[in-house]
């Protein structure tokens, strides 16, 4: 799909010795999860060794992703919404989507469990117990894809969480590792992607409590941003990034990234 249609060519050139004259790096506005887990630290030397590419990651919430990459800060959209990044492509300024990878979202709290969600896999039904029990959550609130996921959870249980903004729901407006630390300092629950919690070193008495859900299904998507739409993009170096990254050899290195003997993305591009 993407390696065929987007980046096979440019990928080609650069692979087989070709010229190369424009600028030797891209933007990637990306989610904040990508970062945070270190894949990026991991993936971008080997696509630069074998390219020459340098990546340059801007790394915020999907939402201010999106807004960044409509101004055309950015060569390349790497999020984690699919209905926002489609919106972006029916818009003109993508050049087309793919599926990269996924994984899951969970929720976290104490071992005190004030909610008693422990080991639920029906996250509706767990957030349903702790809007009705007043436990503390602990929000993104920042138009992340987390956190529109998790309002898209709350919408399908019929519960309002911001009509008790300041009381037992908490917004923080910040990153997902901000949050966390926030989250675990009052004893709040936290809906977190599985990656970050994974890499998260300040865990203290917290620990997975709700999971397993197909709802909390967390796919991961690519965007090249469109040069009609941003003349200043650099679309060959853009492609050719995209196009590794749902090439072979990109999603091997996407599923051999391990935090704690743990694979943290499960590539799943479209074979081509």
């Amino acid at each position: 799909m993407l390696a065929r249609t987007f980046g096979a060519s440019a990928l080609a050139l650069l692979l087989t010795g070709g010229a190369w004259a424009q600028d030797r790096s891209i933007i990637v506005q990306s989610t904040t999860s990508t970062a945070n887990s270190g894949l990026y630290d991991y993936l971008l030397p080997v696509f630069q060794d074998k390219t020459g590419i340098k990546v340059n990651v801007v790394a915020v919430g999907t939402g201010q992703a999106i807004k960044n990459a409509q101004n055309c800060d950015g060569d390349v959209l790497l999020v984690h919404s699919k209905p926002s990044e489609e919106k972006f492509v029916e818009a003109g300024f993508g050049t087309g989507r793919t599926d990269l990878m996924y994984n899951d979202f969970v929720i976290v709290g104490p071992l005190s469990d004030p909610a008693g969600v422990g080991g639920m896999s029906d996250v509706q039904g767990a957030l349903s117990r702790i809007a009705e029990q007043g436990a503390l959550f602990a929000s993104r609130g920042d138009d992340s894809g987390t956190h529109k996921k998790e309002m898209a959870l709350w919408s399908d249980t019929g519960t309002d969480p911001t009509a008790a903004s300041g009381d037992w729901y908490r917004e923080t407006g910040s990153g997902m590792g901000a949050t966390l630390n926030a989250g675990i300092g009052m004893g709040a629950y936290v809906m977190t992607d599985r990656a970050t919690w994974i890499s998260f070193g300040n865990k203290q008495d917290y620990k997975i409590q709700v999971e397993g859900d197909e709802d909390m299904f967390n796919q991961y998507g690519v965007i090249p941003v469109n040069p009609e739409k941003c003349p200043s993009v650099n679309i060959d170096a853009a492609q050719t990034f995209a196009g590794w990254l749902v090439s072979a050899e990109g999603q091997q290195t996407i599923a051999a990234y391990k935090v704690a003997d743990q694979q943290l993305f499960f590539p799943n591009a479209p074979k081509n």
